[in-house]
C-alpha cells in the first residue's frame, strides 16, 4: 500500500531520479503502457508513488531507487567546487567518498572556504542556487583597511560590475584587527565572485571569505576538509526556506485585454480604429487635427483628389 501524502512523489519523478531518462521521457514511457507499480501497469500521468514502499517495473525490470543524501562541508582554501577540472585539482566532491553522483549547492571559488552543499537532489540544488527563490547565504569577509560607515550603506545600495547590479542584502561590520575590518555579509543570488568585485568597487582587497550559512543551515563546527551528513530536520528547514522563497515569487503579469478609457460608474468605453464602442451602442467619432486618417478617409481623400483634376481639365477645354 502506498505510503503517506508526505511521502508519495510523482511516478515520472522517480522514474527520472532513477535514471530512466528525463521526466518528459519518462512521461511518454508511462503512457505508453511500459511501467508497473505494485504488479499493476500504470498510464495516468498524475499517479503518486512511494517508492521506499512499492515495486516499481519498467519493461519488466525493477528499477532501482536512489536515496537522496544530504552532507555538509566546510571546504578548505585550495579547493574546487566544480565536478569537472581539467587541471586535475582536488575538487569539493572528491571530500566525500561517495558511489552516488552527487553535486554541490553553492558554489565558493577556490580562495574562498566555509559551508557548502553536497546533495543527490536536484530539486533540491535548483531552489537553494537559483536567485529566483531568494534564499539568503551569509558570508565572514575580512578586508584590509577600515571600513567606514559611508562604504557599508554603498554596499547595501549597490554597485555595477561587468554582469549588471549587484548589492548585498545586508552588511555589518563585525570587528576590527589593526590593519583589516571584519565584515558580515548577506546575499541572496550570487554571482561569479560578487562579494571580491562588490568590495573592489568600494575599494577594499578581500583577504579572507567564508561562507558560515545557507538558509537556516549553519555551518557550526564542522572542521576545514570535513563533512557530516544533514539530519531531517535540517533538510526539512532547508526546503520550508526555498518554498517561502518561491511562494514570494514575481509579481503576476496583468492578462492581455483591450485598451479601455475612464467614463462613469457602470460603464466601460473601448477604442477600436475610429468608432467608440460605448454602452454596447456604436457611435461613430470625428477625426482629430493631427491625427493620422483611417483606411476609408484617406479613400474617400483621394477620390475627391481625382474629381477635382477631372473637373479641372474640362474647364480647360472649354476655354480653348
Amino acid at each position: 500500500m502506498p505510503g503517506s501524502s508526505s511521502s508519495l512523489v510523482r511516478l515520472h519523478k522517480v522514474l527520472a531520479e532513477a535514471g530512466i531518462g528525463s521526466r518528459r521521457k519518462c512521461e511518454e514511457i508511462i503512457q505508453e503502457g511500459r511501467v508497473e507499480v505494485d504488479g499493476e501497469f500504470v498510464t495516468e500521468l498524475g499517479t503518486s508513488v512511494d517508492p521506499a514502499k512499492q515495486e516499481i517495473m519498467v519493461d519488466g525490470q525493477r528499477i532501482r531507487v536512489r536515496r537522496k543524501q544530504y552532507f555538509i562541508l566546510n571546504k578548505p582554501v585550495g579547493v574546487v567546487s566544480t565536478n569537472f577540472d581539467q587541471a586535475g585539482r582536488t575538487r569539493v566532491i572528491d571530500l566525500v567518498p561517495q558511489d552516488e553522483r552527487l553535486f554541490t549547492i553553492g558554489r565558493l571559488d577556490r580562495q574562498s572556504e566555509g559551508l557548502i552543499i553536497i546533495t543527490n537532489d536536484g530539486e533540491l540544488a535548483n531552489h537553494l542556487a537559483h536567485p529566483r527563490y531568494g534564499v539568503p547565504k551569509t558570508y565572514h569577509v575580512e578586508v584590509a583597511g577600515s571600513v567606514s560607515v559611508e562604504e557599508i550603506k554603498m554596499i547595501q545600495s549597490g554597485v555595477y560590475i561587468a554582469e549588471g547590479f549587484v548589492k548585498a542584502e545586508s552588511c555589518r561590520l563585525k570587528q576590527k584587527r589593526g590593519k583589516s575590518s571584519i565584515l558580515e555579509i548577506v546575499l541572496r543570488e550570487g554571482k561569479n565572485r560578487e562579494i571580491r568585485r562588490l568590495l573592489a568597487k568600494v575599494g577594499h582587497k578581500v583577504l579572507r571569505l567564508k561562507r558560515i550559512s545557507i538558509g537556516p543551515l549553519k555551518l557550526g563546527d564542522v572542521p576545514a576538509g570535513s563533512f557530516r551528513e544533514l539530519k531531517p530536520s535540517e533538510v526539512k528547514a532547508l526546503r520550508e526556506a526555498s518554498e517561502a522563497g518561491s511562494a514570494k515569487g514575481a509579481p503576476k503579469r496583468k492578462p492581455a485585454g483591450r485598451r479601455t478609457t475612464g467614463t462613469s460608474p457602470g460603464k466601460t468605453t473601448v477604442k477600436k480604429g475610429g468608432t467608440t464602442f460605448r454602452g454596447g451602442k456604436k457611435k461613430k467619432t470625428k477625426q482629430k487635427t493631427g491625427q493620422s486618417p483611417t483606411v476609408n478617409e484617406s479613400r474617400r481623400g483621394q477620390g475627391r483628389a481625382v474629381k477635382q483634376k477631372q473637373a479641372s481639365k474640362k474647364k480647360q477645354m472649354r476655354r480653348k
